[in-house]
C-alpha cells in the first residue's frame, strides 16, 4: 500500500480522486473501495493507504482497489 492524498471527494455521489507520487494524474476512487466499516467517506487533504490498478475512469489514469482510512478498523482483514 501506499500514502495518497484526497485531491476531492464528491459525498453525494460517493466518489472522488486521490494524488500520489505513484499515481500521477490522479487516482479515481468510490466509496466501495474504502475499507472499513459504517459510513465510507472521504475529506480533502486526507491522508490514506491506497491499493490501485492501472485503469481509465472517468479521465484518470488509475483506479483504486482498496483504500485505507488511518485510524479505522478495516473491514477486510
Amino acid at each position: 500500500m501506499i500514502s495518497a492524498t484526497v485531491r476531492s471527494w464528491n459525498d453525494p455521489e460517493g466518489l472522488g480522486v486521490l494524488d500520489s507520487e505513484e499515481t500521477p494524474g490522479g487516482c479515481w476512487v468510490h466509496w466501495s473501495h474504502i475499507d472499513h466499516t459504517g459510513y465510507r467517506r472521504l475529506h480533502e487533504g486526507q491522508t490514506v493507504l491506497l491499493e490501485y490498478e492501472k485503469a481509465s475512469q472517468d479521465g484518470y489514469p488509475y483506479c483504486a482497489v482498496r483504500v485505507i482510512v488511518p485510524g479505522q478498523s478495516p473491514a477486510r482483514r
